[in-house]
């Protein structure tokens, strides 16, 4: 009778075990499904795929940046990018620097997918050598996931630019390169006050050593110690040591109406 008891008690034991990590993995679940589905809706209402008219002096510009900061006064540009689902406001705190990593651009709510955005180092008017714009990986195709259409060398091929707008300006990105980097701290590991330092990270931009990497050779401008670089840098989905990043050079700064 004891052993009976005993492989009852092992048996309801295994039972509330099964049901313990059933009810985690219908959590993690349902978790994973309600971000995924957050990050997706986060931005219906305000993403834009207008194209710019010219009046010949200045371009039109499609943000509405009054209402946009009427939410949210620290968003300060929007990015858009060729080809893919990247059509977001770029934000950055006045008070942490990772705090738009689990936070929207909208409100400031919390929100896993978190939002696109710069860090202090980095000027909001886009004057510095090196501009890192930061952005999750994983979100269905939301936020940054998309950059990494730009392993396939046909979509590199064909879509060559991406856009910043500011409140006064659309600036236009000539794509150099995409390609596999180390983790490092892009602002924090060079000093691009220093010539040489900012000459080796261009060329690293313009001849990637990774061997997961696109090239454009045919530029609409040189690549100089004037140039204006932004890279758009994401994870690697399972590579936590390594990043995707899309480097762009300005070639074009354009008065908005």
């Amino acid at each position: 009778m004891d052993e009976k008891k005993k492989k009852n008690s092992k048996r309801i034991i295994l039972i509330i075990i099964a049901l313990i990590l059933f009810i985690c993995a219908a959590v993690y679940i349902g978790v994973y499904l309600y971000n995924n589905y957050a990050a997706q809706h986060e931005y219906d209402d305000i993403s834009t795929s207008e194209n710019s008219q010219s009046n010949g002096q200045t371009v039109s510009n499609p943000i509405d940046f009054s209402s946009l900061q009427s939410q949210n006064n620290e968003i300060y540009a929007w990015l858009k990018v060729d080809g893919t689902d990247i059509d977001y406001p770029v934000v950055q705190s006045s008070v942490s620097d990772d705090f738009y990593l689990r936070h929207s651009a909208l409100n400031k709510s919390y929100i896993s997918s978190g939002a696109i955005y710069t860090e202090s180092v980095n000027s909001t008017d886009f004057s510095d050598p090196v501009t890192v714009i930061y952005g999750h990986n994983g979100y269905k195709e939301t936020m940054f996931t998309s950059l990494h259409e730009f392993e396939d060398a046909d979509f590199f091929n064909n879509n060559e630019y991406f856009y910043i707008y500011t409140p006064q300006r659309k600036l236009t990105y000539q794509i150099i390169s995409a390609f596999k980097y180390d983790d490092r701290h892009i602002m924090n590991s060079f000093d691009f006050n220093s010539q040489d330092d900012l000459k080796n990270f261009q060329n690293t931009v313009i001849n990637p050593s990774s061997a997961l990497k696109n090239v454009r050779t045919e530029l609409d401008t040189q690549i100089n110690e004037n140039s204006k670089i932004v890279v758009l840098s994401t994870c690697i989905t399972n590579q936590k040591s390594n990043r995707y990043l899309v480097c762009g050079v300005l070639v074009k700064d354009e008065k908005t109406d």
